[in-house]
């Protein structure tokens, strides 16, 4: 069956998992779950402009924060995308927030109903304090989810730059952000289930921005995060052979010039 919805779709008869043995359902999950690069290779273009705008209004203060708003799935992919930061690229945390229908402990557990509250993602906002020198990520796989777009819609009015991430076109989403990113998706494997093809396809797209972004802050050098923090034994040892990497980059170089 086809919904008006496309990450809402049935899948063919033929590809239902409990009816399929297990190597058959892997090979159908494996298979729908390729579809995010697919997506996010059609999104190249909406993804360069969010990624451009988004290191050039990071730029301009040392205040400015990436805020992640999203209810359920869309939230934790978020928020995953968001606590890394820190460690990968020692940006700031009080650069970061994140804005989650029914507050952080829904990250845990269901808060029914959260996402359907439009003036609990006004109020969000407005607590926030949001400028116009935030960077507000909005996620929904649906595209509907009425917090984010209320979190949105208010962050754009805030004078922040706003992208709405989404797998459903022509959405309110979408429309809501001033940089929309549709990762078209299509069908899930197990009918709505967003949390795999399109969760996939979101985490992917967060990874892709948030590391451009790094890198186009000069966080990133010659492929390597010469910004992380080195917190633990393993993070040490790479820490000492980037620089004993980059040392000897230097020294390659300075031979040559003179």
């Amino acid at each position: 069956m086809t919904s008006s919805v496309s990450t809402e779709d049935y899948p063919d008869a033929s590809q239902w998992l409990d009816q399929l043995n297990n190597a058959d359902a892997i090979a159908v999950m494996l298979d729908n779950q390729a579809g995010a690069i697919s997506a996010l290779k059609a999104a190249s273009s909406s993804l360069d402009a969010a990624i451009t705008a988004m290191a050039e209004r990071l730029k301009l203060s040392s205040t400015g924060r990436i805020i992640y708003i999203g209810a359920g799935t869309s939230a934790r992919i978020g928020v995953q995308d968001g606590v890394e930061l820190t460690p990968t690229f020692n940006w700031p945390q009080d650069r970061l927030d994140y804005i989650i229908a029914g507050g952080m402990e829904a990250l845990m557990q269901s808060v029914e109903g959260a996402e359907d509250a439009a003036e609990a993602g006004q109020k969000a906002a407005a607590s926030a304090a949001i400028t116009e020198q935030d960077v507000v990520i909005g996620l929904a796989a649906s595209g509907t989810t009425v917090f984010t777009i209320a979190v949105l819609t208010a962050a754009r009015q805030m004078g922040a730059l706003t992208i709405g991430i989404a797998n459903n076109r022509a959405t309110p989403l979408l429309s809501a952000a001033e940089y929309p990113i549709l990762l078209d998706t299509g069908g899930e494997a197990l009918a709505g289930s967003t949390r795999m093809k399109a969760g996939t396809a979101q985490k992917i797209c967060l990874n892709t921005i948030s590391t451009l972004v790094m890198a186009r802050l000069g966080r990133i050098k010659h492929g390597l995060m010469v910004a992380m923090q080195p917190t633990n034994a393993k993070l040490v040892r790479r820490k000492q052979q980037m620089d004993s990497y980059l040392s000897g980059m230097a020294s390659h170089h300075s031979d040559q010039d003179s």
